[in-house]
């Protein structure tokens, strides 16, 4: 059964982040009963990261700046690229590295010496998620020092390219492991995104990869053309249906309620759908809007001028509706959809605009399906599109990839990567430009000095090229 208390789990989750500098002594005998077993570790950690990561302020800041929620709150916000290193420290200190990577790392061990290998599948495939995520906002981040604590107090960072080949690796590592004979203590309803089952794991590990490959195509010593090749080989073992989605499920039980639950809630500023988000939707004729978002007071769609000022009753706009903000809303790490507008850009890259457009309306209709949209609609819908040329491809399957991927972190990456969607400087901004990463946190650069901690959010990752 894939739902479970969550309330409990993250009250859990709040413990093992207490008990980090425990959870960082990697020279622990994996069978001493005083261990914390795999199964007590996993469910907190997949909690922490759906709810306090992907459903955080990663995905808030993403949602906002990608203009497809507004905050109706007076300016400066992070809505008008507010962001400050003080703004971002529970995501780095609380977060990603003592709640999720260290307890990892502390599973993975156990398991590998235990051979609970299916374990250390999921742990190495959860670290590569996260640790993506950390090096795609903060450029060089710890990693091979990151965890040795006492040992080294003071990690160095390793460079994003580094970091990038580092993942491949981990996930290359985590296919091992997932394709062993099955383990005596495996898995199952302590692992909320699958339930322990391994096929569909190594699909998520493959749709991981071609993610990771695809952000590099403009990297500095990379090609376009071996990039979306490498995307498509591994696009070839990787999600078929929207039955492989990675997702972490809510009961929606009180304080057990979706991220976006409670990102929406009244008391959390007004948040409505933004204008921007609103209009591309309605000047398509798109049949996901009734489902992505409320209708407004007078029973049309509206949406808030991104950044305005304040509005005395946000009530009369429309709001997120309940398939993505209910509160037993399914929060979404990685989709069929996604994997089939990667295969479409790939795919463009390598055999052009005739080869990539069934791709590419196979991979909105499979969004269509996930929203349960008439067929009949989505067909309509889908025959409407402007045809597709050299010159508009990429940006319109990047436009509908940003329909596809409402509310994911990865709108984010895909618009420093290729500048799609186009959008305008919300108004009352706080800076005259769209971040393009975070500053370090503040904590961190007291604690652990290093190069390029002054780097500014008008500076860019390294995959992030002009």
């Amino acid at each position: 059964m894939r739902k479970r208390n969550i309330a409990i789990i993250l009250l859990s989750a709040l413990a093992l982040g207490s008990g980090c500098k425990k959870f960082l002594d990697v020279n622990d005998d994996p069978n001493n009963p005083l261990e914390v077993s795999e199964k007590l570790i996993l469910p907190p950690v997949e909690v922490t990261i759906g709810t306090q990561v992907v459903g955080g302020f990663n995905g808030s800041s993403a949602a906002y700046w990608m203009q497809q929620l507004s905050q109706n709150q007076p300016a400066p916000d992070m809505e008008s690229y507010r962001i400050l290193s003080s703004d971002v420290d529970n995501t780095w200190t609380f977060y990603i590295y003592p709640n999720i990577l260290a307890n990892l790392q502390k599973m993975i061990n156990q398991a590998t010496a235990a051979k609970h290998y299916e374990y250390a599948a999921i742990g190495k495939t959860l670290y590569a998620f996260n640790l993506a995520i950390a090096t795609d906002i903060w450029n060089n981040v710890p990693y091979t020092d990151a965890l040795k604590v006492p040992a080294i107090m003071r990690p160095k960072y390793d460079s994003q390219e580094s970091v990038y080949i580092n993942l491949q690796g981990m996930l290359d590592s985590a296919l091992y492991f997932a394709s062993q004979p099955a383990s005596k203590i495996a898995p199952g309803g302590d692992d909320y995104i699958y339930q322990g089952d391994m096929d569909k794991w190594k699909k998520f590990i493959y749709m991981l990869k071609a993610r990771f490959y695809l952000r590099l195509t403009k990297a500095p010593g990379r090609t376009a053309a071996l990039q979306a090749d490498s995307a498509l080989t591994a696009l070839a073992k990787g999600f078929v249906g929207n039955e492989d989605n990675a997702v972490m499920p809510y009961p929606g039980t009180a304080q057990a309620e979706s991220p976006w639950y409670q990102n929406t809630l009244p008391g959390a500023g007004g948040v409505v759908m933004s204008k921007t988000f609103i209009d591309f939707l309605k000047n398509n004729n798109d049949p996901r809007l009734p489902v992505i978002a409320t209708k407004d007071a007078s029973g049309g769609y509206s949406g808030r001028v991104p950044g305005a000022n304040t509005i005395p009753n946000p009530n009369v706009l429309s709001k997120l509706n309940t398939f993505y903000g209910g509160a037993a809303s399914p929060l979404f790490l990685a989709t069929y959809s996604e994997a089939l507008f990667i295969k479409a850009e790939a795919t463009l890259i390598k055999q052009g605009v005739p080869a990539a457009v069934p791709v590419f309306a196979a991979a909105v209709n499979s969004h269509m399906s996930l929203l349960k949209v008439d067929g009949t609609a989505a067909a309509a819908y889908i025959a409407a599109r402007v045809p597709m040329t050299a010159a508009n491809a990429l940006e319109q399957i990047i436009y509908e990839k940003y329909v596809a991927g409402f509310l994911s972190i990865e709108t984010y990456n895909d618009w420093r990567r290729t500048g799609y969607p186009k959008l305008q400087l919300v108004q009352n901004a706080y800076v005259n430009y769209i971040p393009r990463r975070w500053p370090y946190p503040s904590n961190e650069i007291l604690a652990n000095p290093q190069p390029g901690q002054n780097a500014s959010t008008a500076d860019r990752v390294w995959w992030d090229t002009k």
